[in-house]
């Protein structure tokens, strides 16, 4: 038998899960909301204490989102991860994750950035590429560089 994600194990759509926890349709455990973002518990947790800040305005992928949303998820982010410190919860660090787009592992196409506490034996980790371990020359680092700022708007 297949391990399944929440959304999927309790049969939510994830198109719609969170359009459906902001118009109160679906329960949630809310730790902020204001006109532009909301924020609640994570139903599948990678620590105690996960948290998703959302846009209010369905954004599917960061070509979508604006500015301003973008701006207030991190804000509150911030101010979420500050609270987690403080609390009782396990929290030696904290890390923040947003997927963009279905290569990068996002599952539920409406934009949400992850703020979980991290603590030593916590369980989770990052695998990197074996690449990782050499780096590329400076003249490629340069050429990406390039690429990137000359489509910056």
């Amino acid at each position: 038998m297949t391990k399944k994600n929440a959304v999927e194990k309790h049969g939510f759509n994830p198109n719609t899960v969170f359009e459906d926890i902001l118009a109160g349709k679906l329960p949630a455990e809310f730790v902020y909301k204001d006109e532009l973002v909301t924020a609640f518990m994570d139903i599948q947790p990678i620590t105690d204490g996960h948290v998703l800040v959302i846009p209010n305005l369905k954004a599917a992928t960061l070509d979508e989102l604006k500015p301003e949303y973008g701006e207030r998820m991190f804000l509150v982010a911030q101010k979420i991860a500050l609270a987690m410190k403080a609390s009782t919860l396990a929290s030696e660090g904290i890390n923040f994750f947003l997927a963009d787009g279905q290569a990068a592992g996002q599952t539920v196409y409406h934009l949400h950035l992850h703020v979980f506490p991290r603590f030593k034996g916590d369980g989770f980790g990052w695998k990197l590429p074996e690449r990782y371990y050499s780096p590329p020359k400076m003249n490629i680092l340069k050429e990406h560089c390039e690429q990137i700022k000359k489509t910056m708007s």
